[in-house]
């Protein structure tokens, strides 16, 4: 069955085909350039959990959320409240962001900042390091185990930590034989229905290896999800609509900010 998400990286696929630029001579650009900033060891750090907090114009499922924000503004909020990491979204179409957005958030703070976007190249892993991000996502379920293997690879290869997105079991297998992560996020929202299922990290927590970064993406909406998924291992949570959302950014980044177990 397809899924809202097979038409976002049909197209991404599509531009890929017609980038005829050398990945070569991108990763000699990505070796000029000074060293990322640590997304995973900013995550680990400390007792509370961790706040990715995101920088989020629109969505698919719910239209605009904040169209005309400040990324500066809104990364700063962010990490006065006490966010660990930002995300940001460069994709346009579906999401209206782009690479501006994340050279404005991260020149903004001190805080590490993770490609939010739809990885299906080489070239896309290197264009993550050439504007800013220090973390790019991988999808299990947009990419095939060698684009998982080699994608994993290159982005260490050019500096960049890599956070490996599952939304089930089976592809947590797929992630752990393909890339031996780091770091793992963990989807709630589901790929056919778009709906999201509070229960889906917690369970998939319980097969997580000793030793990976454990992130829930999507579907957090306050303290009380914070603490479940806190309780179920969780090292953090990636939060964009309930931020972006909010009356006091700050505020309600700080609320997420519960102990870990």
């Amino acid at each position: 069955m397809a899924t809202y998400l097979d038409a976002i990286v049909d197209a991404h696929r599509t531009a890929a085909a017609g980038d005829t630029r050398s990945t070569d001579s991108l990763v000699e650009d990505c070796a000029s350039l000074p060293p990322a900033r640590g997304f995973v060891a900013a995550l680990a750090a400390g007792t509370e959990l961790a706040v990715i907090a995101e920088v989020k114009r629109r969505s698919p499922s719910k239209g605009p959320l904040h169209p005309d924000l400040d990324p500066a503004a809104v990364a700063a909020s962010y990490e006065a409240g006490g966010a660990s990491c930002l995300s940001v979204l460069t994709d346009g179409p579906a999401f209206g962001g782009s690479p501006e957005d994340l050279a404005a958030a991260r020149a903004a703070v001190s805080l590490p900042v993770i490609r939010k976007d739809f990885t299906v190249s080489a070239n896309d892993v290197c264009d993550a390091r050439l504007m800013g991000a220090d973390c790019v996502l991988l999808i299990v379920a947009a990419l095939d185990d060698a684009e998982l293997r080699d994608f994993s690879s290159l982005a260490r290869q050019v500096g960049l930590d890599v956070l490996v997105e599952v939304h089930d079991e089976a592809e947590l297998e797929r992630a752990l034989a393909a890339t031996d992560p780091a770091m793992v996020g963990v989807n709630q929202r589901d790929l056919v229905t778009f709906q999201v299922d509070t229960a889906r990290a917690v369970r998939v927590a319980g097969v997580m290896p000793e030793g990976v970064v454990r992130v829930a993406e999507s579907g957090v909406t306050g303290r009380d999800d914070a603490l479940a998924l806190a309780t179920a291992g969780y090292h953090a949570v990636l939060v964009g609509e309930h931020l972006v959302t909010a009356d006091d950014l700050a505020a309600a980044t700080a609320a997420l900010r519960v102990p870990r177990r």
